[in-house]
């Protein structure tokens, strides 16, 4: 039986994870809570790791948020992040784990990064600023990853997805991130029988959007990749991987997407005095493509599903 921690449980990725693992029949899933274990205490996630004999790492643990909340809180994003990875993947280190997968985010790329962006973009030019603090921690467990592999010979790896969406986002009105934001305003809307919604920005962004059970899926199976695929299509100090659809739309398609989604009938128009963020975030897929995995879930399939879900546990989301 293999003992498996998935770091972040409870978030929309860890607990995608989770749900994936659950269909394996050799694998015991341990998992804790932020209340039992503080992952940005060293001696905690140190004893934990000597106790447990893990013998691998999900690293689904971050803090996350859209751009209100990478502006406002920059020092936590920093802080909070670097100490989360560097605590978990040293404990592993120091506990003989030898498996360990990073979740990254596709911020780690330049601002203005040739699309669609491939990995040998990492560390090229200027992030974009309004989350650049977040993508500095990303950038380190990285290279945390890659320098444990190449002093110690472990086999840690790291992914990069794209924006990601679905069961367990984070639906708060001010701290989330587009889609569930998007939903949420839509949904609200419509309820209270509003002849307008004000979407943020010019709407002329592109973004690609995955759903996070695709995002599970993929992280599995670049987890249980045999060394020797692995290493024959990635580098020493270019190891991560993008994981997305290869395909992006426009921010105003996205928002008129999820106003047909959530059956909202009324005019819909843009505040271009707000901030866009990089006017286009478009993963090559390539080296995904040719370890053999592609993703399964449409844009629309995918906001529909999370919609549902949303409606299903709209008391969790209320003030």
């Amino acid at each position: 039986m293999k003992k498996i921690f998935v770091a972040g449980h409870r978030g929309m990725v860890g607990s995608a994870i989770v749900r994936q693992l659950q269909d394996m029949l050799d694998v015991e899933i341990i998992t804790r809570a932020r209340d039992e274990l503080n992952l940005g205490n060293q001696q905690q996630v140190l004893d934990f790791f000597a106790s447990e004999k893990i013998d691998q790492v999900y690293l689904a643990a971050a803090k996350v948020g859209g751009i209100v909340a990478n502006n406002t809180m920059p020092a936590e994003f920093i802080y909070e992040n670097l100490m989360i990875e560097c605590n978990i993947i040293h404990a592993a280190h120091l506990n003989d784990v030898q498996d360990l997968l990073f979740l990254g985010s596709s911020c780690i790329y330049p601002k203005m990064a040739e699309q669609p962006m491939a990995e040998t973009a990492l560390l090229t030019a200027t992030l974009e600023p309004t989350n650049e603090p977040y993508a500095v921690a990303k950038i380190a467990g990285i290279k945390l990853c890659e320098s444990y592999n190449r002093q110690y010979g472990r086999n840690y790896r790291s992914v990069m997805p794209t924006n990601l969406y679905g069961q367990n986002d984070n639906f708060h009105p001010e701290n989330s991130h587009v889609i569930p934001a998007l939903i949420r305003r839509f949904h609200e809307a419509k309820l209270n029988g509003l002849k307008e919604v004000v979407a943020w920005g010019s709407g002329k962004p592109m973004r690609e959007f995955l759903h996070v059970d695709d995002m599970a899926a993929a992280s599995v199976y670049v987890m249980n990749l045999d060394a020797k695929t692995y290493k024959d299509n990635t580098q020493t100090m270019l190891s991560h991987i993008n994981v997305g659809t290869g395909v992006d739309c426009t921010i105003r398609e996205l928002v008129e997407t999820v106003a047909a989604v959530t059956g909202y009938q009324g005019n819909i128009s843009f505040d271009a005095s707000k901030p866009d963020g990089a006017p286009r975030k478009l993963m090559n897929v390539d080296r995904l493509k040719s370890l053999g995995w592609q993703y399964s879930i449409d844009l629309k399939q995918g906001l529909s599903d999370t919609y549902r879900w949303f409606l299903d546990n709209q008391d969790n989301f209320r003030k």
